[in-house]
């Protein structure tokens, strides 16, 4: 842990090395509600079609779906196990929610950590305002957008200098570190991966790198057609729960499989929700007390930064916290927000509220993923938890 110190003088803190996973969702839940093969079954990995199967997604079980419901004989099959795929087609020819003998549903997610206990390699930066803008006083949202590019092998080799004093491998480091070198010739590295709204390349972008775009409005039509696949999905489930839906699925007593060729068929089923504007659970996001107001459902995902209000708490959807539990609050997006609570105004965390699913028709009661990391967050930098010995 270094504090390093820009050309202009300003002081940034630096942490690099090991730290606790600071990613708490029930990974496993989520891949069984979307019925995403490689999480349960060895599918290669150029077996594209045999990703986000042709199941309809939901966060219920289906009745009959053998192909991904919970199975007590073998209850680590998608945590540690995985089967081999089936020659037969993944399919699922019900027409209902699987109840128990108590007329209980069975929830998809367990509410467990997949990543507890586990650590990463991290890089941890703390700006201050002024080293970002001029202007700190009156620039108060700040829109952060991440690459991570690794140096091509190809472009190592041809790297590797006549004069044998040179090792490869702290050529190839100056070579990854050098600011000018990057920037001259991007050829030589290959972009690995991007980071802008949190959690909208698994939910919206269906994970295609080629829509990992910064400036992504031209994906407007994509994001409508894939909110009502989901919408079918999700929305029947949250009826069946006694909640109130913004998705237009007409009644529907169970989720269905569809999706569409046009925005345009789509877009009558999720105008409600790309409208509403969320709810937070109080006012202790708004630290300023200013006349600052939540982001319409829309407004979260176009364009595709993380857009962060220094005049808030900075928690999602106004920002991204640590101890945001983000997947959660992506489902709640399919709430209605002004009624869909008992009548009363739904919120970003009412998915979160023990208290509902305590009252709720399903078991396990538990809300979709872990409420907190496994290890408490820190207060000072590097704010991650210490890692696990």
């Amino acid at each position: 842990m270094v504090t390093l110190k820009s050309p202009d003088g300003h002081a940034i803190k630096t942490f690099i090395g090991g730290r606790d996973d600071a990613f708490f969702n029930d990974l496993p839940g989520f891949f069984r509600s979307i019925n995403y093969g490689p999480q349960y079954y060895l599918v290669p990995h150029a077996m594209m079609n045999q990703r986000e199967l042709p199941i309809p997604k939901t966060l219920i079980e289906l009745d009959g779906n053998t192909a991904f419901n919970f199975d007590k004989n073998n209850p680590n099959w998608g945590i540690t196990v995985k089967k081999d795929l089936p020659k037969d087609p993944l399919v699922w020819k019900g027409n209902k929610f699987l109840k128990d003998a108590n007329g209980n549903f069975r929830f998809v997610y367990s509410g467990k950590d997949a990543q507890a206990g586990r650590n990463v390699n991290t890089i941890v930066l703390e700006l201050p305002m002024k080293f970002i803008t001029k202007s700190p006083e009156k620039e108060r949202i700040v829109r952060t957008w991440g690459e991570s590019w690794v140096l091509k092998a190809s472009s190592k080799a041809d790297s590797i200098p006549d004069d044998a004093s040179y090792s490869f491998i702290s050529r190839a480091w100056a070579g990854a570190t050098s600011a000018s070198g990057f920037n001259n010739d991007l050829t030589k590295y290959k972009k690995v991966d991007v980071d802008g709204v949190p959690f909208l390349d698994a939910a919206l972008n269906d994970r295609f790198d080629e829509r990992q775009l910064a400036n992504n409005i031209k994906l407007a039509r994509h994001y409508t057609k894939r909110f009502g696949h989901l919408g079918w999905a999700f929305g029947p489930s949250i009826s069946a729960l006694g909640l109130g839906s913004c998705f237009d699925h007409g009644g529907s007593p169970v989720s269905v499989y569809k999706t569409y060729k046009l925005a345009i068929e789509a877009f009558p089923r999720v105008k409600k929700c790309f409208f509403q504007r969320v709810n937070m659970p109080d006012d202790s996001w708004n630290k300023s007390g200013l006349d600052i107001k939540p982001p319409r459902t829309f407004e979260i995902f176009i364009p595709n930064v993380a857009s962060i209000d220094m005049d808030t708490t900075g928690t999602w959807p106004l920002g991204r916290r640590l101890e945001d539990q983000v997947a959660t609050r992506f489902l709640s997006l399919f709430l209605d927000m002004e009624t869909g609570c008992g009548g009363k105004k739904c919120n970003v965390e009412s998915l979160s509220d023990q208290a509902l699913w305590d009252k709720a028709p399903i078991v396990p009661k538990t809300p979709p993923n872990p409420l907190k990391n496994d290890k408490p967050f820190l207060a000072q930098f590097p704010y991650l938890a210490d890692p696990w010995p």
